[in-house]
C-alpha cells in the first residue's frame, strides 16, 4: 500500500468513569501528560487531531474536535477525528490517549507494515502476545470510508465491530506498548500519576 500522506488521531475524549472522572489526557507519566506523549508518538505525520477537549490553553498546532454525540465511543471519535483531517490525507495513525508507553518508534513500526506491499491491504494494528487488537492503528482513511456507518449509527459503536471487516497487518507490541490506564491500579502499576490541578 502507498502511504502519500499520514495524519494523527489521538483519541483522548472519554468520560474517565473508572478514574473518578479524571481526564485520561491530563495523567502524566515520567512527567509528561499522557496527551503529550501520544502526540510525540504521532511526531511523524504531517497534522495531528485530538477528539476531545483540550486542556486549558490547548496544544500548539493540534486541532481538538468532539465526536457527536459527545462521549459516543471510540469508533465515532475515530470517524470524527479522519473526517476533521485535511483533504487528501490517505491514511491515518490511530492512537489512544491511555497507552503511556507507546512511543514514535512503535508508530514507525506500524507505519511500516501498513506501508509493506506484501502485507495487508488497508493498514496494520498493535497486536499483544495474545493477538488481541489495541488502540494503536495505522489504517487507509479509503478503508474507513468503505466501513463507516452513517452517523446515526456511529454512537456507542465498539471499535472492534467498525474495523471487523478492514486487513490489517497485526504488529506485535514491545515492552509492554500495549498497556493502557483505565483503572488507578492499572496507573500505579504504569507509573502514571495524577496531572496538576
Amino acid at each position: 500500500m502507498t502511504l502519500d500522506v499520514i495524519g494523527g488521531v489521538v483519541l483522548a475524549g472519554g468520560r474517565g468513569s473508572r478514574l473518578g472522572g479524571a481526564r485520561k489526557a491530563d495523567l502524566r507519566h515520567d512527567g509528561t501528560t499522557l496527551l503529550d506523549r501520544a502526540l510525540a508518538a504521532c511526531a511523524d505525520c504531517a497534522e495531528v487531531v485530538v477528539v476531545g477537549d483540550p486542556p486549558t490553553g490547548g496544544r500548539a498546532g493540534v486541532r481538538f474536535v468532539r465526536e457527536e454525540p459527545a462521549y459516543g465511543g471510540p469508533a465515532a471519535a475515530l470517524l470524527a477525528g479522519v473526517a476533521a483531517l485535511a483533504p487528501g490525507t490517505t491514511t491515518v495513525v490511530a492512537l489512544g490517549v491511555d497507552m503511556p508507553l507507546l512511543d514514535r518508534a512503535a508508530v514507525r513500526r506500524l507505519v511500516g507494515a501498513a506501508s509493506d506491499p506484501a502485507g495487508a491491504s488497508d493498514g496494520s494494528v498493535l497486536v499483544d502476545a495474545t493477538g488481541r487488537r489495541h488502540l494503536a492503528l495505522v489504517v487507509r482513511t479509503a478503508a474507513l470510508a468503505r466501513v463507516a456507518p452513517p452517523l446515526a449509527e456511529r454512537s456507542g459503536m465498539p471499535l472492534r465491530r467498525l474495523l471487523a471487516d478492514l486487513q490489517l497487518a497485526p504488529v506485535p507490541a514491545r515492552a509492554g506498548e500495549e498497556a493502557d490506564v483505565d483503572t488507578w491500579d492499572d496507573a500505579a502499576r504504569l507509573g502514571v500519576e495524577r496531572g496538576e490541578a
